[in-house]
């Protein structure tokens, strides 16, 4: 049964689950993020340190997009869920256990592994499955969900370390993933493999030609990069601030501000239409725009609340607009690569998102909330620049699909 055929059976109770797989997939690799300060107070790491952790995380995805993620272009994707998952609770019963910082580094380095697999192994699955026309309506279903799994994670984690403690998050975390292996064993449709499916190691080789040769996938992965370098800035620092003096936060209170910016996100799901019907350097040019005056209400954090819930959103909309945009151009073309294709495009991803980790912590240590919203900003001008400079070279991908 080819794409298409899929296409002309996939039920909207399908499209709902591929998007509420990816979201519980991806959201395991935020977890850690509104508890930062419980973790640095267990293992004893430095506030400037701390950042470490996400780093670790965000290793995993990298070495996921290199290594894993390519495997759905040569093995049957069904089953390719199913080990990813059983891998990923594993991991996730590893950190939930751990009693050491070197432990509780690699297993969220694992976590980071193996949830990445799953999350974009689910993107490119749900993109072979639909007809060529709706892969952007199918791209942004699914990437809405992973959108809404990652900023609920900071809800969920909050809300599950004030009651059960951190280690009761990734307990939760894995009972959850196990819940959906049936549904996804039994849902899923079963897409034929290629027919002469290349060996691992052509499959890696073959990466770098398509990063050479791909130039949508060049200038879509450094504008995500800087996309989700700016995200981190702000959503890895957010939780310092509150959580001291004056406001005290508790991590409930810290992670929903996640609620706040799944209102971006869901407004910005119907994004991979308007990428189908041609208009997607309209929609970068919106997204960019957002990203750089979303800093503003935020800088004002210390004096108002509604600023901070203004800037929020106006960061997750702009950020999910680029994002499903940016995967909806290179899903257009080379459907057998679709693995490797979205596994090197959130190379891009897991890099910024590392640095942006990491930087943020290092700025608030050294300039507070003002040098990360300074910091955050700069990030996000650099992309629209970018963006702005390349906008001609890219005008020929920016069609409607046939």
């Amino acid at each position: 049964m080819g794409a298409a055929c899929v296409s002309a059976t996939m039920s909207r109770p399908l499209i709902w689950l591929f998007a509420v797989a990816s979201g519980a997939s991806v959201a395991n690799v935020y977890y850690a993020q509104p508890l930062l300060d419980a973790l640095a107070s267990e293992f004893a790491l430095p506030q400037a340190a701390i950042g470490a952790v996400v780093t670790a995380t965000q290793l995993g995805c990298a070495l996921a997009l290199l290594l894993l993620v390519p495997l759905g272009d040569r093995m049957e994707r069904r089953r390719l869920m199913l080990a990813q998952l059983a891998a990923l609770l594993g991991a996730l019963l590893l950190v939930a256990v751990a009693h050491s910082a070197a432990a509780l580094l690699a297993g969220m380095l694992a976590v980071g592994l193996c949830g990445t697999a799953m999350t974009q192994g689910l993107i490119a699955y749900a993109a072979s499955a639909a007809a060529p026309q709706e892969q952007g309506r199918m791209v942004g279903a699914t990437q809405g969900g992973v959108f809404v799994g990652l900023l609920l994670a900071r809800v969920f984690s909050g809300a599950v370390s004030d009651l059960l403690g951190w280690r009761g998050v990734y307990l939760c975390a894995a009972g959850l993933m196990l819940g959906l292996a049936l549904p996804l064993w039994r849902r899923l449709p079963v897409l034929p493999p290629r027919a002469r499916p290349l060996r691992y190691r052509q499959l890696l080789a073959s990466m770098g030609t398509l990063l050479r040769h791909e130039r949508v996938l060049q200038v879509r992965g450094v504008l995500a990069l800087l996309m989700f370098a700016s995200f981190n800035i702000f959503w890895s620092a957010l939780v310092l601030p509150l959580s001291a003096p004056p406001y005290g936060y508790s991590h409930t209170a810290i992670g929903a501000f996640g609620l706040v910016g799944a209102v971006g996100a869901l407004a910005a799901v119907r994004v991979g239409r308007w990428a189908d019907h041609g208009h997607a350097q309209r929609t970068s040019l919106a997204a960019l725009v957002l990203l750089v005056l979303a800093w503003w209400p935020l800088s004002w954090m210390p004096g108002s609340r509604w600023a901070l819930v203004l800037g929020i959103v106006l960061l997750d909309l702009g950020g999910q607009a680029l994002h499903v945009t940016n995967q909806s151009l290179i899903f257009r073309d080379r459907p057998e690569a679709h693995g490797r294709l979205v596994g090197l495009y959130m190379l891009f991803y897991a890099v910024g998102s590392g640095i942006g980790a990491i930087a943020a912590t290092w700025s608030y240590a050294r300039a507070g909330w003002g040098g990360v919203c300074a910091l955050g900003a700069a990030v996000s001008l650099l992309a629209l620049c970018l963006w702005w400079a390349t906008r001609r070279w890219m005008a020929a991908p920016n069609r409607p699909s046939a």
